[in-house]
Protein backbone atom coordinates (compact mmCIF):
# COMPACT_ATOMS: atom_id res chain seq x y z
CA UNK A 1 0.00 0.00 0.00
CA UNK A 2 1.59 3.53 -0.97
CA UNK A 3 1.80 6.07 1.23
CA UNK A 4 -1.46 8.27 0.14
CA UNK A 5 -3.34 5.19 0.03
CA UNK A 6 -2.53 4.28 3.38
CA UNK A 7 -3.27 7.70 4.62
CA UNK A 8 -6.42 8.14 3.16
CA UNK A 9 -7.41 4.66 4.89
CA UNK A 10 -6.37 5.72 8.33
CA UNK A 11 -8.39 8.91 7.98
CA UNK A 12 -11.37 6.89 6.65
CA UNK A 13 -11.25 4.60 10.01
CA UNK A 14 -10.34 7.74 11.91
CA UNK A 15 -14.14 9.15 10.02
CA UNK A 16 -15.28 5.96 11.30
CA UNK A 17 -14.33 5.29 14.51
CA UNK A 18 -15.65 8.43 15.45
CA UNK A 19 -19.02 8.96 13.62
CA UNK A 20 -19.91 5.03 13.08
CA UNK A 21 -22.66 4.90 16.08
CA UNK A 22 -23.00 0.89 16.67
CA UNK A 23 -25.81 -0.51 17.40
CA UNK A 24 -26.63 -2.53 20.92
CA UNK A 25 -26.98 -5.90 21.87
CA UNK A 26 -30.64 -6.39 21.64
CA UNK A 27 -32.60 -7.30 24.47
CA UNK A 28 -33.97 -10.60 23.70
CA UNK A 29 -33.44 -14.39 25.08
CA UNK A 30 -30.15 -16.15 24.85
CA UNK A 31 -31.64 -19.46 24.55
CA UNK A 32 -34.66 -21.27 22.55
CA UNK A 33 -35.56 -23.98 20.67
CA UNK A 34 -37.70 -24.04 17.22
CA UNK A 35 -39.24 -26.82 15.23
CA UNK A 36 -40.13 -27.19 11.87
CA UNK A 37 -44.34 -27.75 11.35
CA UNK A 38 -43.26 -31.72 10.30
CA UNK A 39 -40.08 -32.43 12.90
CA UNK A 40 -40.10 -36.27 14.12
CA UNK A 41 -40.24 -37.03 17.77
CA UNK A 42 -36.43 -37.66 18.27
CA UNK A 43 -33.72 -35.75 20.92
CA UNK A 44 -33.70 -31.71 19.50
CA UNK A 45 -30.43 -30.92 18.06
CA UNK A 46 -28.55 -28.94 20.28
CA UNK A 47 -26.78 -25.90 18.59
CA UNK A 48 -24.32 -23.55 20.69
CA UNK A 49 -22.82 -20.31 19.50
CA UNK A 50 -20.02 -18.56 20.46
CA UNK A 51 -18.58 -14.72 18.77
CA UNK A 52 -18.87 -11.11 18.36
CA UNK A 53 -21.59 -9.30 17.69
CA UNK A 54 -22.96 -11.68 14.68
CA UNK A 55 -23.68 -14.00 17.26
CA UNK A 56 -24.97 -11.15 19.99
CA UNK A 57 -27.56 -9.95 16.93
CA UNK A 58 -26.76 -6.52 16.89
CA UNK A 59 -28.79 -4.61 14.23
CA UNK A 60 -32.15 -6.15 15.65
CA UNK A 61 -34.74 -5.59 18.16
CA UNK A 62 -34.29 -8.62 19.98
CA UNK A 63 -32.11 -11.30 19.94
CA UNK A 64 -35.16 -13.76 18.13
CA UNK A 65 -34.75 -12.19 15.24
CA UNK A 66 -31.03 -12.55 15.20
CA UNK A 67 -28.48 -14.84 12.97
CA UNK A 68 -28.73 -18.14 15.54
CA UNK A 69 -32.20 -18.43 16.06
CA UNK A 70 -32.82 -17.93 11.99
CA UNK A 71 -30.01 -20.89 11.35
CA UNK A 72 -31.38 -22.92 13.80
CA UNK A 73 -34.76 -22.82 12.24
CA UNK A 74 -33.30 -23.04 8.64
CA UNK A 75 -31.46 -26.44 10.57
CA UNK A 76 -34.66 -27.50 11.57
CA UNK A 77 -36.28 -27.45 8.41
CA UNK A 78 -33.93 -29.30 6.08
CA UNK A 79 -33.03 -32.09 9.46
CA UNK A 80 -37.04 -32.29 10.17
CA UNK A 81 -35.66 -31.85 13.74
CA UNK A 82 -36.57 -29.66 16.93
CA UNK A 83 -33.45 -27.57 17.29
CA UNK A 84 -32.40 -26.25 20.29
CA UNK A 85 -30.11 -23.15 20.40
CA UNK A 86 -28.47 -20.75 22.61
CA UNK A 87 -26.16 -17.99 22.55
CA UNK A 88 -22.91 -16.06 24.07
CA UNK A 89 -22.12 -12.85 21.98
CA UNK A 90 -20.24 -10.08 22.89
CA UNK A 91 -20.59 -6.35 20.97
CA UNK A 92 -16.60 -6.39 19.89
CA UNK A 93 -15.51 -9.62 20.59
CA UNK A 94 -12.32 -10.92 18.81
CA UNK A 95 -11.22 -14.67 18.52
CA UNK A 96 -8.82 -14.28 21.18
CA UNK A 97 -11.80 -13.32 23.56
CA UNK A 98 -13.48 -16.47 22.29
CA UNK A 99 -10.50 -18.12 23.34
CA UNK A 100 -9.56 -17.34 26.71
CA UNK A 101 -13.08 -16.37 27.83
CA UNK A 102 -15.95 -17.72 26.03
CA UNK A 103 -14.59 -21.16 25.36
CA UNK A 104 -13.33 -22.02 29.20
CA UNK A 105 -16.89 -21.20 30.22
CA UNK A 106 -18.45 -23.32 27.87
CA UNK A 107 -15.59 -25.95 29.30
CA UNK A 108 -17.02 -25.60 32.90
CA UNK A 109 -20.38 -25.98 31.22
CA UNK A 110 -19.81 -29.47 29.48
CA UNK A 111 -18.82 -30.18 33.41
CA UNK A 112 -23.16 -30.63 33.85
CA UNK A 113 -24.55 -31.15 30.29
CA UNK A 114 -24.14 -33.31 26.83
CA UNK A 115 -21.82 -31.91 24.60
CA UNK A 116 -23.59 -29.64 21.72
CA UNK A 117 -23.94 -31.40 18.50
CA UNK A 118 -22.81 -28.35 16.67
CA UNK A 119 -21.10 -25.62 18.33
CA UNK A 120 -20.61 -21.91 16.12
CA UNK A 121 -17.77 -20.27 16.16
CA UNK A 122 -18.42 -16.57 14.87
CA UNK A 123 -15.66 -14.03 15.41
CA UNK A 124 -13.00 -11.92 12.69
CA UNK A 125 -14.53 -8.91 12.15
CA UNK A 126 -13.19 -7.00 14.66
CA UNK A 127 -9.86 -8.94 14.53
CA UNK A 128 -10.12 -7.26 10.90
CA UNK A 129 -10.53 -3.49 12.59
CA UNK A 130 -8.43 -4.16 15.62
CA UNK A 131 -5.73 -4.73 12.38
CA UNK A 132 -4.29 -7.99 14.00
CA UNK A 133 -1.93 -9.80 12.17
CA UNK A 134 -2.05 -12.84 10.48
CA UNK A 135 -0.16 -14.76 12.71
CA UNK A 136 -2.41 -13.73 15.79
CA UNK A 137 -5.36 -14.44 13.32
CA UNK A 138 -3.74 -18.03 12.98
CA UNK A 139 -2.37 -18.61 16.68
CA UNK A 140 -6.10 -17.88 18.33
CA UNK A 141 -8.08 -19.16 15.70
CA UNK A 142 -5.71 -23.01 15.81
CA UNK A 143 -6.64 -22.76 19.97
CA UNK A 144 -10.10 -22.07 19.66
CA UNK A 145 -10.83 -24.83 16.72
CA UNK A 146 -8.84 -27.75 18.62
CA UNK A 147 -10.11 -26.75 21.78
CA UNK A 148 -14.14 -26.97 20.84
CA UNK A 149 -13.53 -29.79 18.99
CA UNK A 150 -13.22 -31.27 22.56
CA UNK A 151 -16.15 -29.67 23.32
CA UNK A 152 -19.13 -30.84 20.72
CA UNK A 153 -19.41 -33.62 18.17
CA UNK A 154 -19.39 -30.90 14.95
CA UNK A 155 -17.31 -27.38 15.07
CA UNK A 156 -18.86 -24.75 12.48
CA UNK A 157 -16.33 -21.52 11.90
CA UNK A 158 -18.11 -18.77 10.14
CA UNK A 159 -15.96 -16.67 8.05
CA UNK A 160 -15.95 -12.53 8.61
CA UNK A 161 -19.05 -10.94 7.11
CA UNK A 162 -19.11 -8.91 3.94
CA UNK A 163 -18.12 -5.54 5.83
CA UNK A 164 -16.43 -4.76 2.83
CA UNK A 165 -19.89 -3.67 2.15
CA UNK A 166 -20.42 -1.93 4.61
CA UNK A 167 -22.36 1.75 3.96
CA UNK A 168 -20.49 3.48 7.07
CA UNK A 169 -17.01 2.71 5.52
CA UNK A 170 -15.28 4.20 3.04
CA UNK A 171 -14.59 3.35 -0.46
CA UNK A 172 -10.51 3.29 0.57
CA UNK A 173 -11.39 1.49 3.61
CA UNK A 174 -13.45 -0.76 2.11
CA UNK A 175 -11.03 -1.67 -0.02
CA UNK A 176 -8.47 -2.68 2.15
CA UNK A 177 -10.71 -3.97 4.92
CA UNK A 178 -11.87 -6.68 1.65
CA UNK A 179 -8.16 -7.41 1.40
CA UNK A 180 -7.56 -8.41 5.04
CA UNK A 181 -10.76 -10.49 5.31
CA UNK A 182 -9.16 -12.25 2.33
CA UNK A 183 -6.11 -13.24 3.97
CA UNK A 184 -8.10 -14.16 6.90
CA UNK A 185 -9.71 -16.13 4.91
CA UNK A 186 -7.28 -18.26 3.62
CA UNK A 187 -5.97 -18.62 6.55
CA UNK A 188 -9.25 -20.19 8.57
CA UNK A 189 -9.24 -22.40 5.53
CA UNK A 190 -6.19 -23.82 5.90
CA UNK A 191 -6.79 -24.26 9.94
CA UNK A 192 -10.36 -25.75 9.25
CA UNK A 193 -8.86 -28.42 6.98
CA UNK A 194 -6.08 -29.27 9.15
CA UNK A 195 -7.91 -29.36 12.76
CA UNK A 196 -11.34 -31.36 11.10
CA UNK A 197 -13.34 -28.22 11.57
CA UNK A 198 -16.22 -26.95 8.88
CA UNK A 199 -15.60 -23.72 7.72
CA UNK A 200 -18.06 -21.71 6.05
CA UNK A 201 -16.79 -19.01 4.03
CA UNK A 202 -19.51 -16.21 2.59
CA UNK A 203 -17.16 -13.61 1.81
CA UNK A 204 -18.37 -13.27 -1.30
CA UNK A 205 -21.32 -15.20 -1.83
CA UNK A 206 -24.14 -13.33 -3.08
CA UNK A 207 -25.92 -12.28 0.07
CA UNK A 208 -27.23 -8.99 -1.81
CA UNK A 209 -25.01 -6.74 0.57
CA UNK A 210 -25.51 -4.18 -1.52
CA UNK A 211 -29.28 -3.80 -1.31
CA UNK A 212 -30.23 -1.35 1.33
CA UNK A 213 -32.56 -3.37 3.57
CA UNK A 214 -29.35 -6.12 4.27
CA UNK A 215 -28.41 -3.10 6.70
CA UNK A 216 -29.32 -2.36 9.94
CA UNK A 217 -29.60 1.42 10.83
CA UNK A 218 -26.08 1.92 12.29
CA UNK A 219 -25.35 0.78 8.18
CA UNK A 220 -22.77 -1.53 9.85
CA UNK A 221 -24.76 -4.68 11.07
CA UNK A 222 -27.15 -6.88 9.59
CA UNK A 223 -30.93 -6.23 9.53
CA UNK A 224 -33.38 -8.92 10.44
CA UNK A 225 -33.63 -9.62 6.75
CA UNK A 226 -30.46 -9.73 6.45
CA UNK A 227 -29.51 -11.96 9.24
CA UNK A 228 -32.15 -14.08 7.32
CA UNK A 229 -30.13 -14.20 4.13
CA UNK A 230 -26.98 -14.66 5.73
CA UNK A 231 -28.46 -17.88 7.96
CA UNK A 232 -30.14 -19.52 4.99
CA UNK A 233 -26.74 -19.04 2.97
CA UNK A 234 -25.59 -20.86 5.85
CA UNK A 235 -27.18 -23.52 6.26
CA UNK A 236 -26.91 -24.55 2.72
CA UNK A 237 -23.43 -24.78 2.88
CA UNK A 238 -24.06 -26.75 5.87
CA UNK A 239 -26.35 -28.96 4.38
CA UNK A 240 -23.76 -31.81 2.44
CA UNK A 241 -21.11 -32.07 4.44
CA UNK A 242 -23.31 -32.09 8.09
CA UNK A 243 -26.67 -31.80 8.20
CA UNK A 244 -28.09 -34.71 6.09
CA UNK A 245 -25.98 -36.50 8.56
CA UNK A 246 -27.92 -35.26 11.18
CA UNK A 247 -31.09 -35.22 9.16
CA UNK A 248 -34.48 -38.05 10.58
CA UNK A 249 -33.81 -40.21 7.56
CA UNK A 250 -30.12 -40.79 8.61
CA UNK A 251 -31.15 -41.48 12.42
CA UNK A 252 -33.84 -43.99 10.91
CA UNK A 253 -30.71 -45.94 9.47
CA UNK A 254 -28.67 -45.86 12.16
Amino acid sequence: MGIVERAIVLSEAFVAQHRVELAPEPEGPKAGTVRSSDAAPLDPLRIVALGDSMVAGCGVDTTSESLIPDLANAISAMTNREVEWSINGKLGATMRRVRFRMLPQLSEEARTSDAPDILVICAGSNDIMARRSKKEWRDDLTAVVKEASALAHHVVVLSSGQLYKSPSLGHALRKEVERRIDNQTAISTEVCNQFGALYVDLTHEPLHADARDFWASDHFHPSAFGYVLIAEATAKKLEQPLLQGLSVEARSKN
